[in-house]
């Protein structure tokens, strides 16, 4: 069995990855309601919180599996907030060296991107290798707080990043045009909820990048928008017209990703097309990614809910994908990890 641990930011999480089976337990420790009365997450308060919370996390595991049974671990090496890394990765040697099995470091962002097969492998764990033949090359698209990007998954399922934002991440635009309208922290999920009983054509907001050949995102110029719409609106108007609002914001969001995604597929000749990442639990986005695949003839792909935020079943599944490199204390663990997006 295989060990997953991820810290990369505010979600202590832990993972077991049977070969035969699929992944057969997984625990988190969620920080939301912590950081919500910051307005976002304070790496200094989620470091030390992952020291509180692992503990209990691994006594939850051993109630239903034996330490004896994990022959490989497999821990979030970056790209995170260097503080939370340090004590994913400590946590990782030190099972390590207590049950004399290695421990592997594995990339953040590329575990997203494989995290759309976790469900093929599980359904029939023993063609896994020859099913995943038949669906590569494949167009990945994350989309998180913290990171918007497209890149390909070849056929020797190396990845190639081919697009990412210029400024914003898709997560970023949403939770950031939230508080804009004072609805709080986290402000995606909340802005999503009230969109539902919205128009999303009430408003035209800009979608950038759009008639650039290249595969890449931007909306910082999204969000400059509404602060100026929203500066018409007194109080009580602005009450009003707030679904309206939302529902054309979330809109412009999402219109930018899958027009940019239908530009990157005709472009090659891609077998499948996934979706992962925290913002990807967006039931427009999902939906629309749904039509984008079937339009384009394309095998789309989606990760599971319970897969798409920062999870340990991806980190452990990232072994069954790739081999991870052997882990190190000193992965990504230095002043700016918590801001590359390096594969």
């Amino acid at each position: 069995m295989i060990l997953g641990i991820e810290s990369s930011c505010d979600e202590s999480a832990l993972a077991i990855l049977d070969r035969s089976l699929g992944i057969v337990g997984e625990w988190v420790s969620s920080q939301v309601t912590l950081h919500a009365e910051y307005g976002g997450v304070v790496p200094e308060l989620a470091s030390r919180e992952h020291l509180k919370n692992f503990a209990p996390l691994l006594r939850e595991l051993r109630k239903q599996h034996s330490f004896a049974d994990i022959d490989e671990i497999v821990v979030t090496a970056g790209p995170g907030l260097a503080g939370c890394l340090a004590m994913g990765i400590a946590v990782g040697n030190a099972l390590s060296t207590s049950l004399g099995v290695p421990a592997y470091g594995a990339n953040h962002l590329r575990a997203h991107a494989q995290s759309v097969f976790i469900e093929t492998h599980a359904a029939d764990p023993v063609s896994f290798d020859a099913t995943i033949d038949r669906l590569l090359p494949h167009l990945s698209l994350i989309v998180s707080g913290g990171n918007t990007l497209l890149a390909c998954i070849e056929k020797d399922r190396s990845i190639r990043l081919i697009g990412e934002t210029i400024d914003d991440a898709a997560g970023e635009a949403l939770d950031k045009g939230a508080k804009l309208m004072g609805l709080g922290y986290p402000g995606g999920p909340k802005l999503e909820a009230i969109a539902e009983s919205g128009n999303p054509q009430a408003h035209e907001f800009p979608r950038a990048l759009m008639q650039k050949a290249n595969f890449d995102f931007s909306f910082s110029g999204l969000k400059t928008s509404l602060r100026y719409l929203l500066e018409d609106f007194s109080d009580d108007e602005l009450e009003k017209r707030l679904p309206d609002v939302c529902a054309s914001y979330q809109e412009a969001v999402v219109d930018a990703l899958i027009r940019k995604t239908a530009k990157a597929i005709e472009n090659a000749n891609y077998r499948s097309v996934g979706l992962s990442g925290g913002v990807s639990n967006n039931r427009l986005l999902r939906y629309r990614f749904l039509e984008l695949g079937e339009r384009a003839r394309v095998k789309p792909l989606l990760a599971r809910r319970e897969h798409t935020g920062d999870n340990a079943g991806m980190i452990a599944f990232s072994s069954i994908f790739e081999k991870p490199k052997k882990l190190d204390t000193k992965i990504d663990i230095h002043p700016g990890a918590g801001i590359t997006q390096r594969f």
